[in-house]
């Protein structure tokens, strides 16, 4: 098979798609299919892009019937289908014996995918492997009990199943909730109850720190259940509008071996395949990492990976459509590397910590800024800086979708001064 016989399939029309669909362009200089539920400014321009505009795309019942439409687009090629939400992974992975008659598809089985993804069976196994995460209670919406729990207020608040979440309206709907004390809990609880939302809900020891003590860790494993492959990043800042609290926008690559034993202990344990992506924070009570949670997927800022030299996509093509055979285990070591959605002036302006932020202005110095106009115009500066922003890319033929990287950054700059 020819180097370019295969179509990357990709469910979403985010950050998340363009950084899937520059990893593919750059490894294999090949067009992504980018099936989106809206037209997105972000991708719809894009000459690395092929948008397929599907508005029911989410619809579960018509799900693989959009899907088999589109495949039968590509007859001559393999295809690799990627998704770029909880919700697209569970979609895929409960139709999976159907949609695998037309896909490639680099996601475990149900039964695994609901031991990790639902929250609280994810910290049994933890416990399993000793594994650190933080105090929980388990609150189950479809059968209340009493808030008691031996940790204080303020307490932290999640879904247990981001997927069911994905579906449920409520007023004050947010990713993540910070609660000060048990009234304003039971009235987030009491609303999230009436919005059809019936799994079960995290109630967590808040871990102190700001954002810069947030960790993250992706790991690949082949077709076998081995790890062969993980990147390490160290998050600077965090989205914070409502549904973007806890993605990082900024990050610095690290190697952390204690963090990539950990996950390979749990990974190797389940006998998981696939990428996988953690959330760790360090907790400076006792000096522990906690992990958070798992995706099952490759992250929205997946991007960290491939701008420090490691093209993130070409472990699961070598891997699943090359069959190609690994030996060993890779670590992204490259720790001069950048990854940011968000200007210089407001990593600057809002990390705390002295010293990251004194990082931030050395490693810009050396390369120059890829997201500005500069950088759209030359795209010398996006190629040789050591700071990497996943929608600034050289590759793009057309000059409205290279600028715009620095309109994007104008509106980050007043989101984060709003």
């Amino acid at each position: 098979m020819k180097e370019t016989e295969f179509v990357p399939v990709i469910l979403g029309g985010d950050i998340t798609t363009y950084s899937l669909a520059r990893s593919f362009h750059e490894a294999y200089g090949i067009k992504s299919v980018a099936v989106s539920m809206l037209k997105s400014a972000m991708i719809s321009r894009s000459s690395i892009i092929e948008n397929i505009v599907v508005p029911d795309m989410d619809n579960k019942d018509r799900f693989v019937e959009r899907l088999h439409d589109i495949a039968g687009r590509y007859p001559a090629k393999k295809k690799l289908l990627l998704a770029c939400g909880d919700w697209y992974v569970r979609l895929i992975v409960e139709h999976k014996a159907e949609l695998e008659k037309d896909y490639i598809i680099p996601y475990i089985d149900l039964e695994l995918l609901d031991r990790l993804v639902l929250k609280d069976s994810f910290y049994a196994i933890c416990d399993e492997v000793g594994v650190p995460y933080p105090k929980t209670f388990v609150y189950d919406c479809a059968d209340p009990r009493p808030l008691e729990f031996d940790f204080p207020y303020p307490v932290i608040a999640k879904p247990a199943s981001s997927a069911a979440y994905h579906y449920a309206r409520f007023e004050g709907k947010k990713k993540v909730f910070r609660m000060k004390d048990e009234e304003e809990l039971s009235a987030m609880l009491d609303k999230l109850g009436k919005s059809g939302y019936n799994y079960k809900f995290l109630i967590q020891d808040t871990i102190p720190g700001l954002d810069y003590n947030m960790h993250i860790l992706t790991v690949y494993c082949d077709r076998h259940g081995k790890c062969r492959f993980f990147a390490g990043g160290h998050c600077l800042l965090e989205d914070n509008a409502a549904m973007g609290v806890g993605n990082p926008v900024a990050i610095l690559n690290e190697v952390n071996r204690e963090l990539m034993d950990h996950a390979k202990r749990l990974l190797e344990h389940v006998g998981y395949r696939g990428f996988a992506n953690f959330d760790i924070k360090y907790d400076s009570r006792d000096g522990s990492f906690r992990f958070f949670e798992i995706n099952t997927r490759l992250g929205r800022s997946n991007f960290y990976i491939t701008g420090s030299g490691f093209n993130a996509v070409k472990w699961v093509v070598d891997d699943l459509i090359y069959e190609k055979d690994f030996e060993g285990e890779v670590v992204a070591d490259n720790v001069d590397s950048l990854y940011t959605v968000v200007p210089k002036d407001v990593l600057t302006t809002y990390i705390k910590d002295d010293h990251l932020r004194e990082r931030v202005k050395e490693l810009y110095a050396k390369g120059g800024d890829p997201s500005g106009l500069a950088g759209a115009l030359c795209p010398s500066i996006q190629k040789k800086s050591c700071v990497h922003d996943p929608l600034a890319y050289w590759g793009e033929k057309n000059l409205l979708r290279r600028l715009y990287p620095a309109w994007f950054m104008v509106k980050q700059r007043k989101k984060f001064k709003a």
